[in-house]
């Protein structure tokens, strides 16, 4: 059992009735039937909630890619090598994959954290070196993380959550073999059998999915026996350097009353581990897809989460999240912009009328 004297940072309340009714009235008289902009008008009404006022500005949206290796993968449970994190990294940070394509094209600011890839990484202006370790420890044979480096990784999410000077936050990840690490840790969470909750991930099919779901059962059957029932000694056992600094980067931002768009089946598992940590955290989580990773939807359900979208994606690296965040931005947009009945020259809907 690893033990951690770990100061979570504390998160602040939104429920102000009275802002609530100031945003409320505001999307109320916006030149459009009430409430006919749907779940947009949640998003701008929640946004502001998040930052604390009714005038509340999207000027600024970053999202980082927090990307490691994994100890697991030495169990050959993964169609794709080691390798390809560092590959991949640096790919991202110039400029070749979807996620980065995608930032720039929305005008988001992006970078990628090297938490702990296997192998040395060139500098370059997008990549922020917080490496901890070359990978994880294998989880499959014992813990993934060290007490001290699951707290490194955890207090480097809050430190670059708290620096950040965003409005809207996203996550991304990146790591050959970190659906295995999320598979255990929804598992051991939850009391799940590791097999109910891991899929293919990269692509693992036929007999290497079965020999992945098999290598997950039996690696949350020996920690189900053993885990402290804590948070931090399940990201301990089963998460990733980069799984633990989402987990950090979510709380940080809430505390600082930023809220942040999730965006897959990895992020979400850190989602959940911030979720344990301080359920007040949910009021600053935006959940940008359902990815067509196994076990994501039943998660979601499970936990009554309505994701903004459903397009069967399972890429990660933050590509849900960029889309989302675009979503949110057009909502609080919509919500400055447009004219209201009190300023322009049209027409209320008639009282009373169905």
């Amino acid at each position: 059992m690893q033990q951690s004297r770990f100061e979570f940072p504390s998160l602040p309340e939104i429920e102000n009735e009275p802002l609530k009714k100031e945003i409320r009235n505001h999307l109320d008289d916006l030149t459009k039937p009430k409430g006919s902009l749907g779940r947009l008008e949640e998003c701008a009404a929640r946004f502001m909630q998040c930052r604390g006022s009714s005038s509340a500005k999207l000027e600024r949206m970053s999202l980082i890619t927090f990307a490691g290796d994994h100890g697991i993968a030495g169990q050959g449970i993964t169609p794709f090598p080691q390798e390809v994190t560092a590959q991949m990294v640096l790919n991202m940070v110039k400029g070749g994959a979807a996620v980065s394509v995608m930032c720039v094209n929305a005008g988001i600011d992006y970078r990628v954290v090297d938490m702990g890839v296997a192998s040395e990484l060139p500098d370059h202006p997008l990549l922020i070196k917080r490496k901890i370790a070359a990978g994880t420890s294998d989880l499959s044979t014992g813990y993934a993380m060290t007490s001290e480096q699951c707290a490194a990784a955890l207090s480097i999410g809050i430190e670059l959550a708290e620096k950040s000077e965003a409005d809207l936050l996203g996550t991304g990840e990146m790591g050959i073999a970190n659906s295995a690490s999320a598979s255990a840790l929804y598992a051991l969470l939850l009391g799940l059998d590791g097999a109910e909750t891991t899929g293919a991930g990269t692509g693992a099919h036929g007999m290497l999915l079965e020999k992945k779901r098999e290598c997950i059962h039996r690696a949350v059957v020996h920690h189900q026996r053993e885990w402290d029932g804590t948070v931090f000694d399940a990201l301990c056992r089963c998460g990733g350097f980069e799984i633990a600094a989402l987990t950090g980067y979510m709380l940080g931002a809430a505390s600082r009353h930023i809220p942040v768009v999730v965006d897959g089946f990895i992020c979400s598992a850190a989602a959940l581990a911030a979720l344990w940590i301080n359920r007040k955290i949910a009021d600053f989580l935006f959940f940008s897809h359902v990815s067509s990773e196994r076990f994501h939807r039943a998660f979601l359900n499970q936990e009554g989460i309505i994701p903004l979208l459903d397009l069967d994606m399972r890429l990660g690296e933050g590509t849900g999240a960029v889309l989302a965040m675009q979503l949110i931005q057009q909502a609080v947009c919509c919500y400055h912009r447009m004219a209201t009945f009190s300023s322009a020259s049209v027409s209320r809907e008639k009282e009373g009328h169905v």
